[in-house]
C-alpha cells in the first residue's frame, strides 16, 4: 500500500457524540448538523431498513467516523462531489455536513432512502446539496465533478462504469472498498486503466480506501 495511516485508538466501538467529536477533529457548526442528521435517522430507522439493525447502536464508530475518515482525501476547495448509491447518507452526508458550501450531489434509487437523504438534509441545513432520485446510469448532471465517493454500493468494475458516465476529465474517485479489494482491482483492470492509490482504513482491520485518478477505458 502507498500510505497506512495509523488506526484510531478507541476504547470502544460504540462511541458517543463527544467521543466522535474528539476523534473525528471536526467542527462545532459540522457536529451540530451531524447531531441534527442523527436525530433524523434513529427516526427513520425505527421504520425503515435504513441500514443493518444491528449497526445502529455502534453507528458512531461505524458509520460516522468511518465515513468522516475520507474527508483528508477530499480537498478543502472541491467545489462539486458526487456521492453513488447514497443510501443512509454515509459518506454523502457527512461530507456535505463538512463542507456545506461544496456542491454535494448525492445519487440514491431507492425513493424511500431519497426521501430519508432529503429530510435529513433539511434538518441540517444544508442549502447546497442535492438529491436525485434516480438510477446513476441514467443521471445527467450540470457539472462535472471533482470527486465521486461511495461506500458499500458495488464492486470496483461496476462502481467505475457508474463514474464514467459521469466523470470529467480530471475527477478524482475516492471509494470505500472491503477485504477483497485486491481482487477487485484485478478484475476491474480488465476493462479500465487508472492510477490507485491505497490506504488502510483508520476504523476496519479489512477496510481500505481508494483514491483512483485518470480513468480511462481499457
Amino acid at each position: 500500500m502507498d500510505e497506512k495511516a495509523g488506526r484510531l485508538v478507541t476504547s470502544a466501538k460504540v462511541l458517543t457524540l463527544e467521543k466522535f467529536a474528539q476523534e473525528s477533529g471536526l467542527d462545532d457548526d459540522c457536529l451540530e448538523r451531524l447531531n441534527a442528521m442523527d436525530k433524523v435517522f434513529l427516526d427513520w430507522s425505527s421504520r425503515h431498513n435504513l441500514v443493518a439493525k444491528s449497526t445502529i447502536e455502534g453507528r458512531w464508530h461505524r458509520h460516522y467516523l468511518d465515513s468522516a475518515q475520507i474527508l483528508k482525501f477530499i480537498p478543502g476547495d472541491t467545489e462539486q462531489i458526487v456521492d453513488l448509491g447514497s443510501g443512509a447518507g454515509f459518506p454523502g452526508l457527512i461530507i456535505a455536513a463538512a463542507r456545506p458550501s461544496a456542491r454535494v450531489t448525492l445519487i440514491e434509487s431507492v425513493g424511500k432512502k431519497a426521501a430519508f437523504l432529503t429530510a435529513a438534509a433539511d434538518a441540517m441545513g444544508l442549502r447546497e446539496i442535492r438529491i436525485t432520485h434516480d438510477r446513476i446510469e441514467k443521471v445527467k448532471l450540470p457539472h462535472e465533478p471533482q470527486i465521486i465517493t461511495a461506500r458499500a454500493l458495488a464492486r470496483l468494475a461496476k462502481l467505475l462504469a457508474y463514474g464514467h458516465g459521469i466523470q470529467g476529465e480530471n475527477t478524482k474517485y475516492v471509494l470505500m472498498k472491503g477485504q477483497d479489494v485486491d481482487v477487485e482491482l484485478t478484475q476491474a483492470a480488465k476493462s479500465w486503466h487508472m492510477s490507485v492509490k491505497q490506504h488502510q482504513s483508520r476504523t476496519d482491520p479489512s477496510g481500505v480506501i481508494l483514491e483512483i485518478s485518470n480513468l480511462t477505458r481499457g
